[in-house]
């Protein structure tokens, strides 16, 4: 996740009601700026996920509901094996350390992304469908999705996650977090001119347009890229890999596959959110006045207005004699 050498990089309102009150809440967060290990609980949607028989995750993802897991499609092809030998880390801070919030579940079934280009990054994403469902803790959440029609202004503040490779080229123990700001995909494009990378409107760039090497890293491939909204967390991005040994780092933009995801998840929709997430202002509640106006209908200049109803003339009556006594 942190380096400083040149490697290889890879709310609207919410959609389901289920979710709303504990997606994008991490109890845990109170991150306001910096990036290094991160505590227990501040992420609890990250997992990790691996093969049988491998402690290190290879790849990361996100917990988008009790059953499902969002990651990239490349992620599949880092682990080279069968659906069946894929596991999943849920609630893990340490990797090497004895962590008693972890729990893990196999997969009974992933879903690439059908238009996935392994050559170019388009379209890099995958749903991964666990063995059976968890329970939200303290310290597994699931995290709410960015939801089409979301915009990503530059410079918003954005965080990464992942036990991917540090400044001594090995997979870190405890989960790393770095901030980055969101780049504009313009910026981003002439950033990546003649790398023979293209950055699409499926991608999303965050990151320096300098030599920063701060950001995703080996092993971090599948990760999730957040911003705070409101009082919540809201996946913006999914940590692609790149060679071109460029600034700044790609990601793939999840508002871009809000029915992509939905199609294939029958029960619990995930959390969407649209980002900027704003909160409607009431209208205000008008003041009473403390001294209202009596109105008194002038029935000599023919102004009154008289209506040929039993109800209003009763009422129109009623106003009159009051009038002629005060």
């Amino acid at each position: 996740m942190y380096r400083t050498q040149n490697l290889f990089s890879t709310f609207s309102v919410l959609s389901s009601s289920l979710l709303s009150s504990v997606c994008g809440r991490a109890p845990f967060n109170t991150k306001i700026y910096g990036g290094g290990d991160a505590t227990e609980g501040s992420w609890p949607w990250h997992v990790g996920i691996t093969s049988t028989g491998e402690p290190v995750s290879v790849c990361g993802g996100s917990l988008i509901n009790k059953d499902w897991v969002l990651s990239s499609a490349f992620c599949i092809n880092i682990m080279d094996t069968s659906v069946d030998q894929i596991v999943i880390y849920l609630g893990r801070s340490s990797q090497f350390n004895p962590d008693p919030h972890q729990i893990n579940r196999t997969v009974i079934n992933v879903i690439n992304h059908p238009d996935f280009n392994p050559n170019t990054g388009d379209n890099n994403i995958a749903l991964f469908q666990l063995s059976s469902s968890v329970d939200f803790t303290d310290y597994i959440r699931p995290v709410c999705l960015a939801a089409a029609g979301s915009v990503f202004d530059e410079g918003l503040s954005s965080w990464a996650t992942g036990w991917g490779y540090n400044n001594d080229a090995e997979s870190s123990n405890i989960l790393q977090e770095v901030e980055i700001p969101i780049v504009s995909n313009q910026n981003c494009s002439i950033a990546y001119n003649g790398s023979g990378v293209t950055i699409t409107d499926n991608m999303l760039c965050a990151g320096w347009l300098n030599d920063v090497y701060i950001g995703p890293s080996f092993f971090d491939e599948g990760g999730p890229l957040v911003s705070k909204q409101g009082s919540g967390w809201i996946q913006t991005g999914i940590i692609i890999m790149t060679d071109a040994g460029r600034f700044p780092y790609v990601f793939n933009r999840v508002s871009q596959y809000q029915d992509w995801i939905n199609s294939h998840i029958s029960n619990e929709k995930p959390g969407f959110v649209t980002v900027p997430y704003s909160t409607p202002t009431p209208d205000p509640i008008p003041t009473p006045d403390p001294n209202p106006t009596l109105y008194c209908p002038d029935i000599f200049s023919g102004s009154s207005p008289i209506q040929l109803f039993p109800l209003s003339l009763t009422f129109f009556i009623f106003s009159l004699i009051f009038c002629l006594f005060i």
